[in-house]
């Protein structure tokens, strides 16, 4: 019997998501555990396996198509095998409302214990006098036939030209009235050039040709393909989404220090030859745990009424990807020891590059540290992840000339700041939680203390 294959969930927040990538196609033999997919969530791109051995029978949905999770993709089986000529709707939970309560019953009952749902926020879009968003419609353009196949073989955009026709309607003859005024006739084109411009729909005249008597050629014509408009990944729509909401709605500030990072280099490096190899990001990391269990509103949140301190502190490590930018929760970060705490980090960067990160991994931080040390930065500040407090940036780590005991000496200076929202604290918590790490790694004696 033939098997469907369904969309997973992978976490509890994702809802739909986007197949990127076949590695299978119909006919093809496949065994339990080969990857059949890659799908393309708000938050990874991730591999999809078989749970059952066969041939893939039937492609539903096809690359670059989103749908809900759950829905039935593709068909496995043996060869021959009926399958549907349409996917089933995915199942929808249905919501069952409670029976009413009457209020004197519940009065009645002390020990009634009443289920609290927090509804989710409610943004409105319109203007009290405006029931309804206006949007604007783009005006059609009417063109005959004749008149659209030529501007397709010329390679021309016809939304620009000034139809002469019954209601405006584009004709022949304002297609080549249009050639001519243009400059078109006397553009020289390869005909390679022109066969790629049509595949690609670029615009001819607004190619700017290189070859000789500026003829366009072949690599004109795909720089112009470069520069055309691209969708978004799914991923960096989030991105744009969450980032310009967070920039707009939570009133940054920074506080900047620089830290003072050359004995505790040192001191790593005695690691190193004692055969313990810690990342810098880790001394990072440690620091700025222990700096948020000094200063809990650090670790706070809120929606510009309430402000909620977490318990714990799971800790944000941002990791950039060639997809975008994606944040890792260590949960429960505090509960750690410094090696634990390294293996977590490089589990879970692992993880990401390999796209192993599972969307459930990736919420619930409560505070996000992002580092830019290996990409020789001097300085920079970062937006805060939604839902959070803060975000610590941190920089690279330079040889800098510095005043030590009053003399100038070259030491290895890195910079750090941190984003804050200013309605959860103020200018002075901000400065002496920032100034709290800097101090933790400049301790050597801490650090000698956490790793004894």
């Amino acid at each position: 019997m033939a098997q469907p294959v369904l969309l997973p969930k992978l976490g509890q927040t994702v809802e739909e998501a986007a197949i990127v990538k076949w590695h299978k196609s119909v006919g093809d033999a496949v065994k339990q555990g080969d990857i059949l997919f890659e799908i393309e969530t708000d938050k990874a791109v991730l591999e999809a396996e078989s749970f059952f051995d066969g041939f893939l029978l039937k492609i539903f949905v096809g690359e670059g198509e989103t749908v809900p999770v759950s829905s039935v993709v593709a068909y496995i089986g043996e060869k021959g095998e009926k399958v549907p000529d349409a996917p089933p709707a995915p199942k929808v939970p249905v919501k069952v409302e409670p029976a009413p309560v009457k209020a004197a019953a519940v009065a009645e009952d002390k020990k009634a214990i009443a289920p609290v749902i927090k509804a989710a926020p409610v943004v409105s879009v319109s203007s009290p006098a405006q029931s309804a968003p206006v949007v604007a419609v783009a005006e059609r353009v009417f063109i005959s036939p004749r008149a659209k196949a030529l501007t397709k073989a010329k390679c021309i955009d016809f939304k620009v030209i000034a139809g002469t026709g019954p209601n405006g309607r584009i004709v022949v003859k304002d297609v080549e009235a249009y050639l001519e005024s243009s400059g078109y006739n006397q553009l020289r084109v390869s005909p390679a050039a022109k066969r790629l411009a049509a595949k690609h729909k670029v615009n001819l005249l607004t190619v700017r040709g290189t070859g000789v008597s500026e003829r366009v050629m072949v690599h004109d014509v795909e720089r112009s393909i470069a520069a055309l408009p691209k969708k978004m990944s799914k991923m960096r729509q989030i991105i744009a989404s969450r980032l310009t909401s967070s920039f707009r709605d939570i009133p940054h500030f920074y506080v900047t220090v620089s830290v003072d990072m050359t004995d505790l280099l040192i001191y790593r490096q005695e690691l190193k030859e004692a055969g313990k190899a810690y990342k810098v990001t880790d001394f990072i990391l440690e620091s700025t745990i222990l700096s948020l269990e000094e200063f809990p509103a650090m670790n706070s949140s809120t929606d510009g009424v309430n402000v909620s301190w977490n318990e714990s502190v799971n800790l944000g490590l941002a990791i950039g990807l060639d997809s975008g930018l994606v944040v890792a929760a260590i949960r429960n970060s505090q509960e750690l020891t410094l090696s634990e705490l390294s293996a977590q980090v490089a589990s879970v960067g692992a993880k990401a590059r390999s796209g192993k990160l599972m969307p459930d991994e990736m919420t619930g931080s409560t505070f996000t540290v992002t580092n830019m040390g290996m990409l020789n930065v001097e300085d920079f500040g970062a937006i805060i992840n939604p839902g959070e407090g803060g975000i610590l940036a941190v920089a690279s780590t330079i040889p800098t000339a510095t005043v030590v005991d009053g003399k100038i000496a070259v030491r290895q200076i890195m910079k750090v700041t941190l984003s804050a929202d200013h309605r959860i604290v103020d200018g002075t918590t901000g400065a002496a939680f920032i100034n709290a790490i800097k101090n933790k790694l400049e301790d050597v004696e801490l650090w000698k203390h956490l790793t004894s």
